[in-house]
Formats: C-alpha cells, sequence, structure tokens
C-alpha cells in the first residue's frame, strides 16, 4: 500500500515546458496577490474539475446529490461543452478532475471523455461510489488511461458502510475494486492509482485500522481519510467524529459548535483551478455546490475570457478583502486531508 512515488512520477511525466512555466506563473502571482491585497493574476489553470454528472445512485446524508436537494438542474456533461473545454485549456493543464457532484459512471461517455483528455497528456481523476465497476466497465477504465481512481469506502461492515452510504452495498464496492485490481494486472498497466477515500464520521470512526488492512489485502494503493463536511453544525451533529484529528469542528464552552480551521484572506485555489458543471458554468471551486457564484458559462465565451474577466477578477478581490463575508468559503476544509 502508499505506492505515492509512482503516482508522484506518472504525474510528473504529463509536464511539459509550457505547464511547468504556467505552474510558475500562478505561484508567483498568487504570493503577489497575497503581499500587496490585491487580485494580480498569471497563467492559466493547472488543475480543473469537471461534473460528468449530478445524478447518484445513493443518497448520503450531507450530499446534495444524495439528498436530491439541488437548487440546479440535473444532466450530464455533453462532447460539446467537454472539448471546448479540454481543447481551450491542454496545453497548460496538468490535471484534470472528473468530478463535482454525481456518479460520474452514470455518465455513458464518461469513459470516453477520460481517453480525449489522456490523448492530450493530462492527469485525469475521478471519485466513484464503486458500484458500477463490473468485469467489463472495469476493464474499459484501465484501458482509457484513467490515472487516479478514488473509491469512497467508510466502512468495512455492511452495518457501518451504509450508515453513510445510504443505499450502498459494500459488497459491490470490493467486488469493483477487485475488478479494477485484476484489469491493471491483465493489461499490465500502472494506472489508475487506486486510493480509498475513508470519509471519517463517528458510526465508522473505530474502522479506520480496518480498512487499511482491507485495502492491503485488495492491492490497493493508498487510503486516503477526509473530514466530513457538516451543513447545520452549530447545534452538533451525530456524525462529528469524536477523534479531534478527524474533525472540522470544535465545541465551544457554550455548547455551539464551530469550525476548527481559522479563516485567512486568500486561497490558493482561486489562483490556480475552478471547477465546470456539467452545462458549462464556471464556478470558483467545490464548496459551491449549487453553482450561485457562476463566474462565466463555456456556452457564451472562452474559458480565458471568464477566468481573466471582471467577475473572476471581482471575486479574488472579496476573498482578499474579507472571505468570512463569502458563504461557501465558512465551511472549507483547505488542509484537512489526512493521508494514512
Amino acid at each position: 500500500m502508499n505506492r505515492n512515488w509512482k503516482d508522484g512520477l506518472n504525474y510528473a511525466s504529463k509536464l511539459s515546458p509550457l505547464r511547468f512555466w504556467n505552474m510558475l506563473q500562478l505561484v508567483g502571482s498568487y504570493y503577489l496577490s497575497k503581499a500587496l491585497r490585491r487580485p494580480i493574476h498569471y497563467g492559466m489553470p493547472t488543475s480543473i474539475s469537471l461534473e460528468p454528472t449530478t445524478s447518484c445512485n445513493l443518497r448520503c446524508p450531507e450530499c446534495p446529490s444524495g439528498l436530491r436537494q439541488f437548487s440546479r438542474p440535473t444532466g450530464m456533461l455533453n462532447d460539446k461543452v467537454y472539448e471546448q473545454v479540454i481543447d481551450e485549456l491542454a496545453p497548460r493543464l496538468t490535471y484534470l478532475i472528473f468530478y463535482f457532484q454525481g456518479e460520474p459512471y452514470l455518465n455513458p461517455k464518461f469513459l470516453e471523455h477520460v481517453a480525449y483528455a489522456n490523448k492530450r497528456k493530462i492527469y485525469t481523476a475521478t471519485s466513484t461510489n464503486a458500484h458500477y465497476l463490473n468485469d467489463d466497465v472495469a476493464r474499459k477504465t484501465v484501458a482509457s488511461g484513467l490515472d487516479r481512481l478514488i473509491i469512497s469506502i467508510d466502512g468495512t461492515t455492511q452495518d457501518v458502510y451504509e450508515q453513510y452510504r445510504k443505499g450502498g452495498k459494500l459488497a459491490k464496492v470490493i467486488e469493483g475494486t477487485k475488478n479494477v485490481v485484476k484489469w491493471k494486472k491483465e493489461l499490465k498497466s500502472r494506472t489508475p492509482h487506486i486510493i480509498f477515500q475513508y470519509l471519517v464520521v463517528k458510526p465508522n470512526e473505530h474502522q479506520l485500522e480496518d480498512v487499511k488492512k482491507l485495502a492491503d489485502e485488495l492491492g490497493v494503493d493508498e487510503v486516503a481519510f477526509k473530514t466530513a463536511q457538516i451543513y447545520d453544525y452549530e447545534d452538533g451533529s451525530e456524525l462529528i467524529p469524536t477523534i479531534e484529528k478527524y474533525s472540522r469542528y470544535k465545541q465551544l464552552k457554550s455548547g455551539k459548535w464551530a469550525i476548527k480551521n481559522r479563516l485567512v484572506n486568500h486561497c490558493w485555489k482561486m489562483w490556480h483551478s475552478c471547477v465546470i458543471t456539467w452545462d458549462g458554468k464556471v464556478v470558483p471551486c467545490c464548496f459551491d455546490k449549487d453553482a450561485h457564484h457562476q463566474l462565466g458559462e463555456m456556452s457564451e465565451t472562452s474559458f480565458k475570457a471568464v477566468w481573466k474577466g471582471s467577475s473572476y477578477r471581482n471575486f479574488r478581490q472579496a476573498l482578499i478583502r474579507s472571505r468570512s463575508e463569502i458563504e461557501i468559503c465558512k465551511n472549507c476544509s483547505e488542509g484537512t486531508e489526512v493521508w494514512a
């Protein structure tokens, strides 16, 4: 387990001189903006998230897809939006995450989209509940060139797993994982790098060591423990873990709960990445699940016009001025993942 170095070498192999120069531009302008407290920005995104779909087969309690509580429409990423994004950004883009909300494998063209990005030598990743990784789909996943496969597994026994993954079957997750591992061997492929992502909540916090053992047994490359975002946390929640290390929240003397992280008036994500929804809306990050902060639409203009436009510039300026006034920033988890 934990073959990070192989995954790191694979990622490094995607870097061209232009992509490396783009990264330097982003880092330089980010730190210059922090120093001068105004939104100076050079370069194009080095990483983006593209949403294959908002549909999902599960009903997880802290997920808008699972709760069916979106204020925006449900749909599937189409070829026109996707190819427009990739064709424009590929020269400088290094990392493409096929995930925002929903289950990616519900989009019938998902793996075709992965293969299209792979041909442009872009590092590709996705996150899945693994319920659709039957033998044929697992083979196609490996053959597509997908670089990273994040599998959500929030328990090592069905009774624990289903407390968060409502409607899910742990046996399907394990079967899907075995299928991908098998086809990596059959096709002699080093990818995808398989990660078990474990969302730590109170009902499953006693199985942290168990999931490491399970990952070893199945041939999974890595385990990542992730803290859970709770929407209504002020009065506490049965999901908030008792292990302080894995909680985003702390209890105050008053009995109320608050976010542990101190909000600072800058954010690296606003300089190097963004999210594009299935229907082409550009939003600042993955915390804007309902796309309230739409900074542009791919159907109306080029991505560069959005990225360098006044709406994006004004949003970056508002963040530098007072991040606490932006609703999606209040429950932000920057830097709260713990890797095994």
